[in-house]
């Protein structure tokens, strides 16, 4: 690598911060199997375009029972360290975010430590962290202030985003999916964390909970989720101005971003996000063109408005959306493949918006390019922080190979096994009778899974699980 672990913790015993510290690789891991929206639709005799238009989704990815988080996160943290040539014995800090909590008390995290103390390396500290979809980001931010911290030795952190989202019948039930990302952080990152540019805020409120432990699916408060959804954005998007023209001394606005990426629990809530940002640019200048050829054009009705008396209103939403149009296409449209195929895989959704937008563009392209993250787990957290990329070249870690890896991720989301809609609720009626359930062994056929995927073996009579690993090709 371009900098050894001696050189690195050699550089912070002089008590400064270690330079452009970030994501230096990233592994998605979306599950096999697949049910297409459109025949959703039709199954559930809905009107067309419910979940396709509506919502926004294309696919839904899913498990059977052969797969839980812990089998989720065994098989992404592995693809991680294998693909990117990253030693067990190099990684000091490992933290789980998840809300697919099978245990109330054995972390994912200790699950997950059978990959490192085989390798001689139980010196590893972090936990499990949960709120909703945002445990992962907190997880970042508790890596990050590791490795700028004095407890740092030089080893590299990693944070695992996973989940597994199924909802009772209804119409909350279209917008699951399932997945899990592992990033490896540390310093000289190409994708590096802004340091002191993120805003975070945190109420309480039950737009979305899970107070039933024998069951998998969530109580959710649909149209409150929604509002707080849109209330935390308003909020961190004029707390990270706030941050960015403290230390920049410049005005940050849509334009200012390259691209903006979203939790996204179905993608037309994303689009929504941005005419939201939008409208807030409005509010916010000090003269806004609103005459017919400016860029607030048709607006003069809304510019006296408070974001409080417009969280409900469709006049608003529907001409921001139009306004906005070139720039979520251009800026965050690309980022929304696996939101789009997969779902929303909770803690990990934000974050397979990074591997979509790798998909498309070119190192060049995304050079110096300033990307804004926005989080936001439901009870509620939410944050928003930004990422500026960068080459790298010559580094083990390089935004070339970060992009190179997931070259071959769409090919991948088009080749998955797609059952039919009546298949698929089977396989969900199949996890409701055993979640949870003792002396069980999983029934579903390993040809659902990947080569290479970690599966759950079989639960015993004290609900200690055992897993094992399909063999790689």
């Amino acid at each position: 690598m371009a900098h050894s672990i001696e050189e690195m913790s050699n550089k912070h015993s002089t008590g400064t911060w270690p330079d452009d510290v970030g994501i230096l690789a990233l592994e998605i891991y979306i599950p096999k199997l697949s049910v297409s929206q459109e025949a959703l639709e039709k199954h559930d005799e809905v009107d067309t375009g419910k979940y396709t238009i509506g919502l926004g989704q294309s696919h839904m990815g899913f498990c059977n029972d052969l797969e839980d988080i812990n089998s989720l996160a065994l098989t992404v943290v592995h693809n991680l360290l294998e693909s990117y040539n990253v030693s067990p014995a190099e990684v000091g800090w490992l933290e789980v975010g998840t809300e697919t909590i099978v245990d109330k008390s054995k972390s994912t995290k200790s699950v997950l430590m059978q990959l490192f103390t085989d390798a001689g390396n139980s010196n590893i500290e972090g936990l499990d962290t949960t709120n909703a979809c945002f445990g992962a980001t907190q997880g970042m931010f508790n890596a990050l202030a590791w490795v700028e911290s004095s407890a740092w030795d030089g080893r590299y952190a990693i944070v695992v985003a996973g989940d597994i989202a199924v909802y009772a019948e209804g119409n909350a039930r279209p917008t699951g999916g399932a997945g899990a990302v592992a990033m490896l952080i540390g310093p000289h990152a190409p994708l590096v964390i802004d340091r002191g540019v993120r805003y975070t805020h945190m109420e309480h409120v039950y737009d979305f909970y899970k107070p039933n432990l024998s069951s998998e699916y969530p109580i959710v408060d649909g149209k409150l989720s929604i509002q707080c959804f849109l209330r935390s954005l308003d909020t961190c998007y004029a707390g990270y101005r706030d941050k960015y023209r403290s230390k920049y001394d410049s005005d940050f606005s849509l334009e200012t971003g390259d691209y903006y990426l979203f939790h996204s629990p179905f993608t037309k809530l994303v689009q929504k996000s941005i005419a939201r940002m939008m409208f807030n640019d409005l509010l916010t200048e000090q003269d806004p063109d609103t005459s017919e050829t400016g860029k607030y054009a048709g607006c003069d009705l809304f510019k006296d408005m408070t974001l409080h008396e417009t969280y409900e209103n469709r006049e608003v939403m529907e001409k921001f959306k139009k306004l906005s149009k070139n720039i979520f296409t251009f800026k965050t449209d690309p980022t929304l493949l696996v939101a789009r195929e997969v779902g929303n895989i909770y803690t990990g959704s934000v974050y397979g918006g990074i591997a979509s937008l790798l998909t498309g563009v070119t190192a060049e392209e995304l050079n110096t390019k300033q990307l804004v993250l926005f989080s936001y787990g439901s009870g509620l957290a939410a944050s928003m922080y930004g990422i500026r990329c960068q080459l790298n070249q010559g580094s083990k870690f390089s935004l070339e190979k970060l992009i190179n890896r997931h070259k071959s991720l769409p090919e991948k989301l088009q080749s998955r096994t797609q059952l039919l809609p009546k298949d698929f609720e089977g396989v969900l009626k199949l996890r409701e009778t055993t979640h949870h359930l003792p002396s069980y062994t999983p029934v579903s056929d390993l040809s659902s899974l990947y080569p290479g995927t970690y599966y759950l073996e079989n639960c015993d009579e004290k609900h200690r699980r055992y897993y094992n690993r399909v063999p790689a090709s």
